[in-house]
């Protein structure tokens, strides 16, 4: 077990507290207040920043809601058929009625949307360069410093053959190669020992998802094949993206949160 989580191994163990919930409730109602508090005691440009962070969280905000706020579509009833020859007016009464239902199915699938991408880990930490790398002297007289020594977990992928060490540039150690991730389904409550297939996104930077580095926060493609998971056509899905949520280099295994 890592050693911040004692908490929760307490709580698994004996339960909450009597006054737990309300005690979070009170916590959340008084957030706002603590917020307001804080930005009126800033000053120059921390304020600005803040203002500004504030300013995107609330935009966001509205716009979920707008997209989960439920739509009053007015569609009419069966009209009664005419009898005889119909108006050149009356042709395209019908088109108008289909794609008003049009319109509503694409207001009906971007409700489901909304808020469908919200990973488990909004925001994480940024790691600088001296803690990700480690800097290796080669040469003769061990002058040379260009080559460095990734010291975070990494994912490898099956076909990757090394270049020779005089030109290898970045070095990922074997030890800290992982294939296998501990992914949990959020709906299912279900926890599975999936393949790694990729590394999709590393929040940060570019040049780490290259590197296939294993942060908290990482999105990566695993292998669900035998979850039995299907597509509305009933085609099997292979490949589903997943979060991960721990520091894998100080728990020695990788866990991650399944994004449906």
């Amino acid at each position: 077990m890592p050693q911040n989580e004692h908490i929760e191994l307490h709580r698994k163990r004996h339960g909450y507290r009597l006054d737990h919930w309300e005690r979070q409730r009170k916590r959340e109602a008084r957030l706002p207040h603590k917020q307001a508090a804080h930005a009126r005691k800033l000053r120059g440009l921390k304020a600005k920043m803040y203002n500004k962070k504030r300013y995107n969280e609330k935009v966001q905000m509205k716009k979920t809601i707008r997209m989960h706020e439920e739509k009053t579509s007015k569609q009419k009833g069966d009209q009664p058929k005419l009898e005889g020859a119909v108006p050149a007016y009356l042709l395209d009464r019908q088109e108008v009625n289909r794609a008003k239902v049009l319109s509503n199915m694409i207001k009906q699938k971007r409700k489901e949307k909304a808020g469908k991408w919200d990973v488990p880990v909004p925001q994480v930490k940024p790691i600088s360069e001296d803690e990700m790398f480690k800097v290796l002297k080669t040469g003769k007289r061990q002058k040379k410093q260009w080559k460095r020594m990734v010291t975070k977990v990494t994912y490898v992928g099956e076909d990757f053959t090394r270049k020779p060490p005089k030109y290898e540039r970045f070095i990922r150690p074997t030890g800290l190669r992982f294939k296998k991730a501990h992914v949990t389904h959020p709906e299912l409550k279900c926890t599975f020992h999936l393949d790694i297939l990729g590394v999709k996104k590393n929040p940060n930077g570019a040049t780490y998802t290259t590197l296939g580095v294993l942060t908290k926060g990482t999105i990566l493609e695993v292998n669900v094949s035998e979850l039995g998971l299907v597509t509305p056509g009933g085609k099997v899905v292979w490949g589903k993206y997943a979060q991960v949520t721990n520091n894998p280099e100080n728990d020695g295994c990788v866990n991650a949160v399944l994004l449906v």
